[in-house]
């Protein structure tokens, strides 16, 4: 199914759709190298200059670091342009795909991360790792479970030949549903972990690091397309400011490891010992996501999307509100770094799983009816 299929087909909206299909781009196909890259230079930058990143952190107004507030809205803000506002209508002529996300990811996936963090840093883990790390590292992880993916989505959604008309209505859902849960219930997730932060600040921080961005994103995409077209609006607009978000992704992470540089050069093995439950999270939240989306008969081309949106994670939110509430100096902080480490490789075996599982589903017709091979 190409993508002018999808964003097409019968049921669309009429409104203006993204009409080109996203592939990775050069920063997005290599993330995890770049990501290994700013954890090799973060680490030299903090060994070279041990006081430069103090004083960096030390640039703060009410706990926010204003160097990474600039960083993080350059991350999000670019993310928020690329979705189609007018399309969440749409959900309501076919909700279940919709459903199905909402469900795992609000429903299921924080508490399974919850579980997998509790049962690797606090019990399996225990004899390597200080218990005030412990419950810092699972901190960031519970941060990094309570984050559904929105952008990368459709990146996934596109290279598993997912329904990218949907998958945009499942990213503005995702987008406007973590304004509401993503504080009280990683207030209420945090507090079970033994972790005490203040309710109005974990609302403060998203309200601050996703409302401001999404306002922004939304006003910016609807006056642009209003006025210069959404053909230019992808084919120009878009292009440059996936660069912008990647670039300020790499920044911020150079500044997260220069304060994290001495923990990773006394302890590497700590990074394996995040990274495992958090692949382990990762696949079952799939595996659990797209055994659902069977059981409910869902076409293939939705039932992709909505396993992937579940199993990823809006690593940006997470950096930004562990980095704000915790430190970027804390174990919180780390734990969802290592986070961005492992989406892009495990994402990627995701989307060859679905593209060998598509006999398992209903297919949907160029006309958008479902159809059966």
């Amino acid at each position: 199914m190409s993508s002018s299929d999808a964003a097409h087909g019968a049921g669309a909206p009429s409104g203006p759709v993204l009409t080109k299909a996203r592939t990775l781009g050069f920063f997005e196909r290599y993330l995890t190298v770049w990501v290994l890259l700013c954890m090799a230079a973060g680490i030299g930058l903090g060994a070279l200059f041990p006081g430069a990143a103090e004083k960096l952190n030390a640039l703060s107004i009410a706990q926010v670091n204003i160097p990474v507030a600039v960083f993080l809205f350059a991350m999000m803000y670019p993310i928020m342009v690329q979705i189609d506002f007018s399309e969440v209508v749409e959900a309501v002529r076919s909700p279940r795909p919709v459903l199905l996300t909402l469900v795992v990811n609000w429903a299921i996936k924080p508490f399974t991360m919850l579980f997998f963090s509790w049962l690797f840093m606090r019990q399996i883990w225990r004899p390597f790792i200080a218990e005030e790390m412990a419950i810092s590292y699972q901190a960031g992880m519970i941060l990094l479970g309570i984050a559904p993916c929105t952008a990368m989505v459709l990146v996934w959604s596109y290279l598993a030949k997912g329904f990218l008309g949907h998958t945009l209505v499942m990213v503005a859902v995702n987008s406007l549903s973590m304004l509401v849960l993503y504080a009280p219930l990683g207030s209420w997730l945090l507090g079970a972990s033994d972790v005490s932060v203040p309710f109005m600040t974990l609302f403060l921080t998203i309200m601050f690091y996703v409302g401001v961005a999404l306002v922004a994103g939304y006003l910016t995409r609807t006056n642009l397309v209003r006025t210069r077209g959404i053909e230019w609006y992808e084919s120009v607009f878009l292009k440059h400011t996936g660069k912008v978000s990647m670039t300020a992704l790499l920044a911020t992470l150079v500044f997260l490891f220069m304060l994290q540089g001495r923990v990773i050069l006394d302890q590497p093995g700590v990074i394996a010992m995040i990274a495992l439950p958090l692949a382990i999270q990762t696949l079952f939240i799939f595996v659990l996501g797209y055994a659902a989306a069977r059981m409910l008969r869902l076409t293939y081309e939705d039932a992709a999307p909505s396993a992937m949106i579940g199993a990823s994670n809006h690593f940006e939110v997470a950096i930004a509100t562990a980095s704000t509430l915790f430190g970027l100096g804390s174990g919180a902080a780390l734990a969802t770094v290592v986070g961005v480490l492992i989406e892009v490789p495990l994402m990627l075996l995701l989307v060859q799983i679905c593209l060998k599982t598509t006999h398992l589903f209903p297919r949907r017709g160029r006309g958008n009816e479902a159809r059966t091979d």
